[in-house]
This record gives C-alpha cells, sequence and structure tokens, in this order.
C-alpha cells in the first residue's frame, strides 16, 4: 500500500512538473506573450534546470531543444524512482528503453496538453468570447500554430470555424500511435496515462 501510495505521487509531481516544462516549450513554439503572469510563473519554474542546459543544447530557431531534452530527463528521473519504489532498489533496466518510454510519454502528454488546450478555446468561445483573461490568452496562443495551418486548408463556412473538429481527429489519431508505441515499448501502468 505504502509504495503504491509513493508511485502514485511520483507520477503526480512528475507529471506536473513535466506540463509546466513542456508548456516553456511550446509557448516558446508559439511565439506566447513573455509577459503573461502565468508566462512568468511557467519561466521562473523552469529556469533554474534549463540555464546550464541551454550552455549545452543550443535552441534551433523557436524550438527549445533544452526545454525538451529536460523533459525527457524529467521523465526519466520519475521511471528510475518508481521503477526503484516497485523492486524496492535499483533496478536493472536498459538505458534505450527507458529513453524510448520517457520520449513516448512526452510525446503523449504534448498531445494531451494540446487536445485539453483546444476544448478550452472551443468552449471559451462560446462562454466568454474576447475575454482578456491571461490563462484564456495563453491557451489561444499555444493553439494557434496547430489551429492556423488546418484553418488555411479549411474553406470558410459562414463565419463557422470547423478547424477544431480537424484538429481533434487529427490529436486523436496522434494518440492512438503513442498509445500503440506505448504497447509495443512494453510501458505498462507505470507511464503517464495517455
Amino acid at each position: 500500500m505504502l509504495s503504491q501510495i509513493l508511485i502514485t505521487t511520483l507520477q503526480i509531481v512528475s507529471t506536473f512538473y513535466l506540463t509546466i516544462v513542456l508548456l516553456r516549450f511550446l509557448l516558446q513554439l508559439a511565439k506566447a506573450d513573455f509577459y503573461n503572469p502565468i508566462s512568468q510563473f511557467v519561466v521562473k519554474a523552469t529556469n533554474p534546470p534549463l540555464k546550464p542546459l541551454r550552455k549545452i543544447i543550443p535552441g534551433l530557431g523557436a524550438v527549445d531543444g533544452a526545454a525538451l531534452v529536460l523533459a525527457i530527463l524529467v521523465q526519466m528521473l520519475a521511471f528510475v524512482l518508481i521503477l526503484m519504489t516497485i523492486s524496492s532498489g535499483i533496478p536493472a533496466i536498459n538505458p534505450i528503453t527507458l529513453l524510448a518510454w520517457s520520449v513516448i510519454t512526452v510525446l503523449g502528454l504534448i498531445v494531451k496538453i494540446y487536445f485539453w488546450s483546444v476544448i478550452a478555446v472551443v468552449v471559451v468561445s462560446w462562454i466568454a468570447p474576447g475575454s482578456n483573461h491571461p490563462a484564456i490568452q495563453l491557451i489561444a496562443q499555444i493553439t494557434e500554430p496547430v489551429m492556423r495551418p488546418v484553418r488555411r486548408v479549411m474553406p470558410s463556412m459562414g463565419g463557422l470555424d470547423l478547424s477544431p473538429i480537424v484538429v481533434f481527429l487529427i490529436l486523436n489519431i496522434l494518440s492512438v500511435v503513442i498509445n500503440h508505441m506505448a504497447a509495443a515499448a512494453g510501458l505498462g501502468s507505470i507511464g503517464v496515462a495517455l
């Protein structure tokens, strides 16, 4: 019972921090407003581990390679701690398998962030269109790089934006692919629920 509580706590804490790190990556990718109070929190929460990594791993344009590497490292550490809890010692696991599990989990979490962000944008557009809340503005900025290409391809439907439906379809397909990758890599219940 105690080990299950510890594993659940490790999963929650690591997923929370991993989400913050991935938000940093997505905010930079979307060129979001970094003066937004939520962005400032994300920057302050991720700067201590990112500063040394940035000296080693440079960014490529809008892609923050250091944030991605940090996300994978955080997930690898979480897996090692969870496996140590399960086996009551240092686990004997292949580093390549550990890396694959971490990459798959990070990809799954990115898809989840986009999925829930698109849902939030759609719901807010119905309930409070034109809201100036910092969280709403930030979510809209994060989803824009995903929505923009779909809007370019889709014809105008008389003021009705159907691009979220296409984006949901794409995100669900990606989620199925990632779930199959996780199963093929042997990532069981210790991973983040994709």
